[in-house]
């Protein structure tokens, strides 16, 4: 991954500590540690914030800082890739997570009605729990060791073209030289 990239879209640090609605995470951000852009912290990054966001749960924004805190990944990656699952996307990821929690636990799905209420949540709940628990396991680990592979292998794809081409660049000026010297 371009590090260049990354760096332009993610919030500075300084920042951050000055906000006064984040001063309780302010030691949580003062650590340099965790704003590192290397392969390792990139990927455990992309592990963190999209297990974090599989999970049917709140706060999953805190969860994901102290994953970055425990697995020392970057802080700002993990968090912000919580919002994968957001008030948009999360009806349909959690309905797929059921239906795969369904499948495993091989129970039948519940179909859902032409309009959805709070009252038929509130009634279906206890049947449909189970199932979304274990297929949103299921597809929070799936996605977090696939992100994590992808993420180490893009780097590494990047960082070798990178040193392809500046050895191709060396290549031509020193044949460029050789050329100026045989005139």
């Amino acid at each position: 991954m371009p590090r260049r990239f990354l760096q332009r879209y993610m919030p500075r640090p300084d920042t951050l500590k000055r906000q006064r609605s984040l001063r309780l995470v302010t030691p949580l951000i003062a650590d340099a540690r965790l704003w590192l852009l290397t392969r390792r912290s990139v990927a455990n990054a992309f592990s963190v914030g999209l297990f974090c966001a599989m999970l049917p749960i709140p706060f999953q924004m805190l969860i994901a800082a102290l994953g970055a805190k425990v697995t020392r990944c970057n802080l700002a990656l993990s968090i912000g890739l919580v919002w994968v699952t957001n008030p948009l996307t999360m009806p349909l990821i959690f309905y797929g997570n059921y239906r795969i929690g369904s499948f495993f636990l091989d129970i039948p799905v519940h179909e859902v009605p032409d309009r959805i209420s709070t009252r038929w949540v509130a009634e279906q709940i206890q049947d449909i729990m189970p199932a979304l628990v274990l297929g949103s396991l299921i597809t929070a680990v799936c996605l977090a060791l696939l992100a994590n592979v992808c993420i180490r292998l893009v780097w590494r794809w990047h960082v070798s073209r990178h040193w392809r081409q500046r050895r191709k660049k060396r290549q031509r000026r020193r044949a460029q030289i050789a050329s100026e010297f045989d005139d």
